[in-house]
């Protein structure tokens, strides 16, 4: 997984494992684990820019975009209540829906 500012809130290692067991190409499989960061990643980010002001928003993306991480959670700590936890949830509620489609996917191979 890439490093992003919220990486170490995030472990998609339980997504990675059920994908393996799945009868598909490394090369499909590489592909499938990046769109699951990428989905994860505009989750977070649509969480995290709802709760920002438009000129917090651009502070934001600034440090973001210059992957100034210390940055990003200074200001997302002195902007917004209990950021971390609303990022896990987030992360979380799109796991659990990521895992269903990944069972039934494995249900109609099967």
């Amino acid at each position: 997984m890439q490093k992003y500012f919220y990486s170490n809130l995030i472990d998609t290692t339980s997504i990675t494992l059920e994908l393996a067991e799945m009868d598909l190409t490394q090369e499909e499989r590489v592909h499938l684990v990046s769109l699951v960061e990428s989905n994860i990643h505009h989750a977070i980010l649509d969480i995290v820019l709802s709760e920002l002001s438009e000129e917090d928003k651009k502070e934001f993306l600034n440090h973001l975009t210059s992957d100034n991480h210390d940055k990003v959670w200074e200001l997302l700590n002195s902007k917004v209540e209990h950021i971390e936890d609303k990022i896990k949830v987030a992360a979380q509620e799109l796991k659990k829906e990521l895992h269903k489609d990944i069972r039934e996917a494995r249900e109609k191979g099967e």
